[in-house]
């Protein structure tokens, strides 16, 4: 039998202030057969509520915790994360989640009911908790390794082009992919001996599709089963108004986008830049009373992405939304009165 289809699976989940969130999440994860999930790992990435507290009274013997002196984010906590996972139990499959992220009941009853060594990784369809699709969530085709799903991206797919869709979700057929995010990623052993451990100096955003283009880079297969179904309570940005919240996390987005948009597109970067670029720029218009701060982290995040820098301190990147903020107030104070924003 290949390492992959065994089935000692360990949860990791990663956290930070959000214990209401984590004590649902643990008690679906909790919910499970013991057969089914040997474990469950909680990254508390260094979290200022009770989180701590509130996870040192829990007394299942599954739950595991890894507290962190300073907060990782989420590509750290994940790297943390499942490094600790295989140092700690040597397991066969490592399961992936936020803290607002959890299997549907059942869900890994599927997972083990089907036969798994045919992929490295699998993908789970990930639902919002009123049963919308995630968006953020759907798995991707690289455009640029495939010229179907190029031809149907630049034809008016768009965003629908190179991601999943309802189909694929109603379909009872498993899907290749190239790309997939941390919430509901089943990673193998094997998977992770050809391509290690998510980038930790990401901090946040994009090291859960680099980590999976680089896993099918490096000859690994990924497939998403729809039967495999997981819940994601997000609410970063808001579909109403299309913010992030907070508005710092917009520069670790598009910095790290830029990142992956490289790894897509290779050779032809220079030309999928600019369109970048000129797509986020116009963002600005979404964040009212807040532009001139969006426009620096967008900035910021363009000049940095370009230079792969990935090392900017957290506590710098909250530096500039304070600066800029300021900025704001003093032009205030001089008796600006024209948009409030700039």
């Amino acid at each position: 039998m290949d390492r992959q289809d065994k089935r000692c699976l360990v949860a990791v989940v990663v956290t930070h202030n959000r214990l209401s969130q984590l004590r649902i999440t643990l008690g679906r994860l909790l919910d499970s057969d013991p057969a089914h999930l040997h474990a469950i790992l909680v990254v508390d990435n260094a979290s200022s509520d009770d989180t701590a507290t509130w996870l040192v009274d829990q007394a299942d013997p599954r739950l595991h915790v890894y507290r962190s002196e300073a907060n990782l984010g989420g590509a750290g906590g994940f790297e943390t994360g499942m490094r600790q996972a295989v140092e700690r139990f040597d397991p066969d499959w490592i399961l992936v989640m936020d803290d607002d992220a959890r299997p549907e009941p059942g869900a890994l009853a599927v997972f083990h009911a089907g036969e798994r060594s045919k992929a490295e990784a699998w993908a789970a369809a990930v639902y919002y908790p009123d049963g919308r699709i995630c968006d953020m969530n759907r798995p991707s085709i690289n455009p640029f390794w495939h010229g179907d799903v190029m031809r149907r991206t630049l034809l008016g797919g768009g965003r629908d082009g190179f991601h999943l869709s309802q189909p694929h979700y109603a379909a009872e057929d498993l899907c290749d992919v190239d790309g997939a995010s941390f919430v509901g990623l089943f990673v193998s052993r094997a998977g992770v001996a050809r391509i290690g451990y998510p980038d930790g100096s990401l901090f946040l955003y994009g090291d859960d599709v680099l980590y999976t283009l680089g896993l099918r880079q490096a000859g690994g297969r990924i497939l998403f089963d729809p039967a495999i179904r997981f819940e994601h309570d997000f609410s970063t940005i808001s579909d109403g108004d299309r913010r992030f919240r907070p508005l710092w996390k917009s520069y670790y987005h598009y910095r790290n986008l830029l990142m992956v948009y490289r790894l897509c597109s290779g050779w032809l970067f220079p030309l999928v830049l600019p369109a970048a670029a000129a797509k986020w720029l116009l963002k600005v218009r979404f964040h009212s009373g807040e532009r001139r701060v969006f426009l620096g982290y967008v900035l910021r995040a363009l000049r940095d992405g370009v230079l792969h820098r990935k090392h900017a301190p957290h506590a710098q990147v909250l530096t500039w939304g304070k600066r800029g903020r300021a900025r704001l107030t003093q032009l205030r104070r001089l008796g600006f009165r024209g948009d409030s924003d700039w």
